[in-house]
């Protein structure tokens, strides 16, 4: 296996970031410009993130493409991490919120739209009661103070390295066996570890120890781990977490905000999971923030049991824009002509050709990297075995090579998410599109690898 050269990084890094530089003199402009009115000259912090000295300004979007200032049009594979799986804009919702802005915009009063949506949610993944946000980060926040309401305990479990929005209690990690804030946790209101025991994923001797003794509201997770490249399960790892959740009578959460790509109905659906409480987010409403949360009927009725008619607004739950006529228009949409099962036969194949070409570039390169994929979410990680857990996946993390890695394709028309190397397929996407990928991170890591410099993508 090779090493990657870091001179030979630095230096290829230093000639894409030219180029970007170059090619976008009016997205340039238009960062200056924000520098003057926006904290780091960008709408939400986050987006300082992205490869090269500014990000790109957008003017247009439309399916799984985009289109900057400068008049670069993009593959997107990142769509806005998850939110804009449907593609952007796609037709059936774009209509319907159109129709229903005319209509009316949020009222604090249902519509029959919101009927729709949790009959259909209720089908898709067998919960039979339902709420709505605006995030899943609120969906996630709301669901811990209804646990720990209806158990009566105050902690929740988590998984190292977990990422579920910005909920307070989850930014923990593990150092030398001991949870603490993790790295970059911006004024925590406490210590996590005060309120949250976290584990590493696939250990079902740390779930068991940490749930033992009953004083667990709920465990809170993804099915398979996202947020550091895909970490599947292991076998029977699911199976596991719920006969030690059922036995010490902690509560199972799991938030499908970014595994709904394994499919219609996410992975729960998918390999026949059973969670007490469920969550989703993102792409639900075609890119307008909306989210959702069900339960079971035991929970439902156990939530009902400890509510009041005159206290029901203060409840630390809700709010007076979820749940609003538009985002039950955009929801319904989504749900009944957009994320549906065709979409899904068209979009997991093509993440499966992604595997195979990165795959089938790694081997040839001779670099010690892997590939792997969940549904229509695919994903490259800087080491050569699938991580069992979130520690073994942050080991494997290089921030300059993935910088480089994301610029380089960036500047060859392809957008990845910034936060990892994570390529996700929309229902507009194509075969082409996919090759364009497969081209460029071959021409990519054939340069790392010293391979020489093959004939530049168009």
């Amino acid at each position: 296996m090779k090493i990657i050269d870091r001179a030979r990084l630095r230096a290829l890094m230093q000639r894409e970031e030219n180029d970007f530089v170059a090619k976008r003199p009016k997205s340039a402009a238009l960062f200056q410009r924000a520098a003057k009115s926006l904290l780091g000259g960008v709408p939400m912090n986050w987006m300082a993130k992205w490869a090269g000295a500014f990000p790109v300004f957008v003017e247009k979007a439309s399916g799984a493409h985009f289109t900057d200032v400068d008049g670069h049009r993009y593959v997107d594979l990142c769509l806005g991490d998850t939110g804009a799986m449907t593609g952007h804009s796609p037709e059936a919702a774009a209509k319907a919120i159109t129709e229903q802005a005319r209509r009316g915009i949020t009222l604090m009063l249902p519509t029959e739209d919101s009927i729709f949506v949790g009959e259909e949610l209720a089908r898709r993944f067998g919960l039979p009661f339902w709420q709505f946000t605006l995030t899943a980060t609120d969906a996630n926040r709301f669901a811990i103070r209804l646990a720990r309401e209806i158990t009566g305990r105050k902690l929740i479990l988590v998984f190292n390295y977990c990422y579920h929005g910005t909920v307070d209690e989850t930014f923990v990690t593990l150092t030398n066996g001991q949870a603490g804030p993790r790295r970059g946790n911006l004024g925590p209101p406490v210590d996590p570890a005060v309120t949250t025991r976290v584990v590493e994923f696939n250990d079902v001797a740390a779930l068991e120890k940490a749930l033992v003794a009953g004083d667990v509201a709920c465990v809170l997770a993804e099915p398979a781990m996202t947020n550091l490249g895909i970490i599947h399960p292991d076998a029977g790892y699911h199976n596991a977490l719920r006969e030690i959740t059922r036995r010490t009578g902690t509560l199972l959460i799991i938030d499908e905000t970014h595994t709904i790509c394994a499919g219609p109905g996410g992975y729960t659906r998918a390999h026949h999971l059973e969670p007490d409480i469920f969550v989703l987010g993102k792409p639900v409403a075609s890119g307008l923030p909306a989210a959702t949360y069900g339960f079971t009927a035991e929970v439902a009725e156990r939530i009902q049991a400890h509510m009041t008619l005159e206290d029901c607004d203060t409840g630390g739950i809700g709010g007076t824009l979820a749940g609003n006529a538009l985002a039950l228009a955009a929801m319904r949409a989504t749900l009944e002509k957009v994320l549906t099962p065709a979409a899904f036969e068209h979009m997991i194949p093509l993440a499966e050709r992604f595997t195979l070409g990165v795959g089938e570039a790694i081997q040839e390169a001779g670099l010690p990297w892997h590939v792997t994929r969940l549904g229509c979410r695919a994903e490259y990680l800087f080491t050569p075995t699938l991580p069992r857990n979130g520690s073994e996946a942050a080991a494997a993390m290089d921030f300059p090579l993935e910088r480089f890695m994301h610029l380089y394709a960036l500047n060859r028309g392809i957008l990845l998410t910034p936060f990892h190397n994570m390529a996700l397929m929309c229902p507009a996407t194509t075969v082409e599109d996919v090759d364009l990928h497969t081209r460029v991170f071959r021409q990519a890591v054939g340069e790392l690898a010293g391979l020489g410099s093959p004939k530049q993508v168009e």
